[in-house]
């Protein structure tokens, strides 16, 4: 997979992807990152990509020609179909749905913004759509471009050192992960549930989906009704809420 990233800071790309499971992904191939800086295509003498904003105000706000000179630069290069992902905390909320639409796509063009904003015409006439990573503002898109890399990395065959570690991810199937739990068995007196221990892979299996389902209910109720229930599932949650005293009666109502 390919994915281009516009920023005025390409150093600060580079040295994120020498780390981690990205690094890994670039060093067998699997993905391909490359940095544009719009400053480069700037035409006047200072190599100028921002100016004040009309109207007043605090800030500078990126002007459109050098982005779109770079982002049109980039598209003939590598693929003109490639998607343009504005990172703005304007945007729609990041999910890792989104993220397997984009793991599917024949290339991404991450565009990160600096300074006050950018200019509205340039997201009008060459942005695809704006991604939010949170309910936050940063000082550039540059971070919340290189979750995406990341996010989009461990979903490739052959990043992760096994195959199904990012089918079990939080979010993967609508819910939170569960618990996990290593060696020793038993820390401060705090014992590893003992179903774990037992080699029944399917009576983990219920345990492990019944705490996600716990879990999401708790701490992400909205991600349950997002995404709806079986049978099953409804009354695993009713069982792992009873075990904890939450309710006498069945409470879910996803």
């Amino acid at each position: 997979m390919r994915i281009d990233v516009v920023t005025l800071f390409p150093e600060f790309v580079a040295q994120v992807l020498g780390y981690g499971v990205t690094a890994r992904a670039v060093q067998r191939g699997l993905i391909e990152v490359n940095a544009h800086n719009p400053r480069q295509y700037a035409t006047d003498r200072h190599r100028s990509v921002d100016d004040r904003p009309f109207g007043g105000g605090p800030g500078m706000v990126m002007t459109v020609e050098p982005l779109r000179s770079c982002v049109r630069s980039v598209r003939r290069q590598v693929c003109v179909d490639a998607r343009t992902v504005f990172l703005s905390p304007q945007g729609k909320p990041l999910n890792q749905d989104k993220i397997n639409e984009w793991a599917g796509l024949p290339g991404l063009l991450l565009v990160a913004g600096r300074y006050e904003g950018v200019d509205e015409r340039f997201i009008e006439t060459e942005v695809d759509e704006e991604c939010s990573i949170g309910d936050y503002v940063l000082s550039g898109g540059e971070l919340a471009a290189m979750v995406v890399v990341d996010a989009l990395a461990r979903l490739l065959p052959g990043v992760l050192g096994h195959e199904d570690s990012a089918q079990q991810d939080s979010f993967m199937d609508g819910l939170l992960d569960c618990p996990h739990y290593s060696r020793p068995a038993s820390v401060d007196g705090r014992a590893v549930p003992r179903v774990l221990l037992g080699g029944d892979h399917e009576a983990i299996r219920r345990w492990r989906l019944k705490q996600s389902l716990g879990r999401t209910f708790i701490r992400r109720p909205e991600l349950l009704e997002r995404r709806g229930l079986d049978e099953n599932e409804r009354a695993l949650l009713d069982e792992y809420l009873g075990e904890r005293g939450i309710g006498d009666e069945p409470v879910c109502k996803y």
